[in-house]
């Protein structure tokens, strides 16, 4: 008789087990917030200079782009650790702007860059940021000829609108050097950073190239992109 008494409650307490497994498992499957659940093989930033009489810097920001004629384009690209393995070491025209566009695969071969901004409840978790080079930012320089990086993308993935500078991400953006960080090599990292709720909002243009992005902005990194940037006066990739 004690002896059945036993195997029925070493059975329940195995049911019990069992139960609580199922849940776990299935609050594990819903509590994936990534878009890109499997991790990401390779990636690439396009460098496209933009050029023309309205293309200028201005404070923060450019002004003119949409009028700029797309010019030459340079594509590097990195393995799934984010190193370089083409075209790590640019040479850049110090005041030319640059449109970058990011590209990302997971490992079955699908571009998932587009699943950082597909829409703006996803995206406002995302922010891309140009870490390193010791840069002087156009806001600082007496003579407009500081760096700027400017995510500015217009339309999420789903088609809606991005409204204004604290939506934009940087899956897009654009880029000068500029004439006053001419000099020796940089070694840089295209950052994009998963943020904790509510922290996006408060990132301003000129945060891009904060040494301590990683404390003030809290989050993760998904992506780390490093190269360098040779910047001269009549230099070109």
């Amino acid at each position: 008789m004690k002896t059945k008494m036993t195997n029925k409650f070493g059975i329940a307490v195995m049911l019990l087990g069992f139960t609580v497994l199922g849940f776990s498992s299935c609050s594990d499957d819903k509590d994936i917030p990534d878009p890109v659940k499997e991790g990401i093989q390779k990636s690439t930033l396009t460098l496209t200079e933009v050029s023309g009489e309205a293309v200028h810097a201005h404070g923060d920001h450019f002004h003119g782009l949409d009028e700029g004629t797309e010019g030459e384009t340079i594509v590097i690209e990195f393995d799934e650790n984010g190193i370089a393995t083409k075209n790590g070491h640019l040479h850049l025209e110090a005041d030319a702007v640059y449109k970058i566009e990011l590209k990302a695969w997971d490992y079955e071969g699908k571009e998932v860059q587009n699943s950082f901004i597909a829409d703006k409840a996803t995206a406002d978790n995302y922010k891309a940021f140009l870490i390193g080079g010791d840069f002087k930012l156009n806001p600082d320089s007496e003579t407009e000829d500081g760096a700027i990086f400017q995510p500015r993308e217009q339309k999420y993935a789903d088609g809606s609108a991005v409204n204004g500078k604290y939506e934009t991400t940087g899956v897009l953006s654009y880029f000068t050097v500029g004439h006053e960080n001419e000099g020796p090599t940089k070694e840089v990292t295209y950052v994009l950073r998963k943020l904790n709720d509510g922290v996006k909002a408060k990132i301003e243009r000129t945060d891009w190239n904060r040494t301590d992005y990683s404390t003030v902005f809290a989050g993760e990194n998904v992506l780390q992109l490093k190269f360098e940037i040779h910047a001269e006066h009549g230099h070109a990739h």
